[in-house]
């Protein structure tokens, strides 16, 4: 539960810094933004794959989740940072990045707005 909250704390905080100060509001973005495709529920696969434990893990690397050539080949470990910058600009963070993955993007440029 607590791995699911820092996920969501975390998304928010990316996307509005405002938000990542209060938890009720970091829910709400998480849930009308990532939540159509993301789940914080540990192996719980959507469209995207589960953000429980999304910092600190391999990018590419959710077992059994479908990811991109680009994506699986990344090869790096999220962090606060290199989520950012992907959120912003996902092609320059990863090369090849596939039109469905440049979804997170969008939805964090609409928050951001």
């Amino acid at each position: 539960m607590i791995r699911s909250l820092i996920a969501i704390a975390l998304l928010s905080s990316v996307a509005n810094a405002a938000s990542a100060a209060d938890p009720v509001a970091g829910q709400k973005v998480f849930k009308t933004q990532c939540g159509s495709c993301h789940s914080p529920v540990a192996g719980k696969k959507m469209t995207g794959p589960s953000l429980f434990g999304v910092v600190g893990r391999k990018a590419g690397s959710v077992p059994g989740f479908r990811y991109s050539s680009a994506n699986q080949k990344f090869g790096e470990t999220w962090d606060a940072a290199t989520l950012d910058t992907y959120l912003t600009k996902p092609r320059d963070v990863v090369p090849g990045t596939s039109r469905l993955e440049e979804r997170c993007a969008a939805c964090r440029l609409d928050r951001v707005s």
